[in-house]
């Protein structure tokens, strides 16, 4: 059985702004995720225990921050993004 996901506001304020194709690709990437959670890079420093996981779409390049906790089977999904300032604004949305 997949994981279930939690999304933030962050994450659903970005995404509900997306073009069509934009939000299909997304949802397949998520679909990804949910499916083999390891699929991301686990980042290290300010960053521990999230995962990033790339995509391109059209010639860009976008991220999904994410979380797993193993032992409910859930993951948390943060932030979607390019990667300009992507990192920082991480940052500052996780210490909130």
């Amino acid at each position: 059985m997949p994981f279930s996901l939690k999304v933030s506001s962050k994450f659903n304020r970005i995404a509900k702004k997306l073009p069509a194709e934009l939000k299909a690709a997304l949802d397949t990437e998520i679909r990804a995720i949910q499916a083999n959670p390891s699929i991301g890079q686990m980042k290290t420093g300010d960053l521990a225990g999230v995962r990033v996981h790339k995509f391109g779409f059209y010639g860009h390049l976008y991220l999904i921050a994410y979380e797993v906790d193993e032992g409910s089977e859930t993951i948390y999904i943060y932030a979607l993004g390019g990667h300009e300032n992507f990192y920082r604004d991480l940052k500052r949305y996780l210490k909130t």
